[in-house]
């Protein structure tokens, strides 16, 4: 399907101490449909999204891409204390508000899906469906143990093409089978060229989120947050070759449920770049089975 004449629209707003942060945002006001809000992970932006929301928008459904604070087009925070799911929490609500996109359907790869479990708690009507992106109540050690041993830490890279290089170097036995091309348009969401070179597109010191993750102590597990979700439809994509969300756990989260559609991502990891069609097909699908209060057909 062409999607080249949806143009989205940047939008700003401010966050509880006036930084200045900001949406990406596609598709009409005017839909009668709930909006889907999409929240990327630690170091991820609302780029990520792009051509899913693209193909939302021609279908008529509005879409709304955040830029957490330190993040893409938002402002960077010169206190790290700052980039915590409680306030990110806070930037989201605002923005929910500002922006009049309540009650919607939620897509959270990663952190972002643990947004959506903190949303859920604070404000369960806002949420009419859930799409978890490789992320679950119980968050596998190791995973966060590699995540944390690149983020604030990459190399600089010269050139997008040789960003591409950095990130197959980093990724490439968790994305097998990723050509080319979109080794370079990872490369193209993760860096920046400015006047200072090229510079990722989040800011380094989101490595301190991760400071207190060491290997002999594994994350708490959050069944109550996921519990606080029981009422609306879920769908959770796992990457292949995921190390942050275990078949296991998926497995578990079915059992807390009556019904969850699941989708498992042949030759990704963590996260599912959510850009293949059999993929945004059945993600279209569950969107278009979401109805006003969150019940599907």
């Amino acid at each position: 399907m062409d999607t080249s004449a949806v143009i989205p629209a940047s939008y700003f707003f401010s966050g509880f101490d006036g930084l200045k942060l900001h949406v990406r945002e596609y598709g009409s006001r005017l839909s009668d449909a709930p909006p889907v809000v999409c929240l990327p992970g630690l170091t991820r932006t609302a780029e990520d999204f792009d051509a899913l929301a693209r193909l939302l928008a021609v279908r008529g459904r509005r879409v709304l891409a955040l830029d957490s604070r330190g993040r893409g087009l938002s402002a960077y925070d010169a206190n790290s204390d700052n980039y915590s799911l409680p306030v990110e929490l806070s930037d989201l609500t605002s923005m929910l508000i500002v922006r009049e996109a309540q009650p919607a359907i939620f897509i959270g790869s990663s952190r972002g899906g643990l947004l959506t479990m903190g949303l859920a708690v604070a404000s369960p009507a806002s949420i009419v469906g859930v799409i978890f992106n490789d992320i679950g109540p119980v968050i596998e050690h190791r995973g966060l143990i590699r995540i944390k041993s690149y983020v604030g830490k990459s190399p600089q890279p010269r050139s997008f093409e040789e960003g591409a290089e950095i990130l197959r170097r980093l990724f490439d036995q968790q994305f097998t089978d990723l050509t080319a091309d979109q080794w370079l348009a990872w490369a193209k969401r993760s860096w920046r060229d400015d006047k200072r070179g090229m510079i990722p597109t989040y800011d380094p010191k989101l490595a301190a989120t991760l400071a207190s993750v060491n290997p002999e102590t594994p994350p708490p597990p959050l069944w109550p947050q996921f519990d606080a979700l029981r009422n609306v439809p879920l769908m959770v994509i796992r990457g292949e070759h995921s190390d942050l969300l275990s078949a296991e756990t998926v497995d578990a989260m079915a059992r807390h449920r009556e019904r969850m559609d699941t989708i498992t991502v042949p030759g990704q990891g963590h996260t599912p770049l959510l850009d293949d069609e059999p993929t945004t097909n059945q993600i279209i699908a569950f969107i278009e089975g979401c109805g006003p209060r969150g019940a599907q057909p």
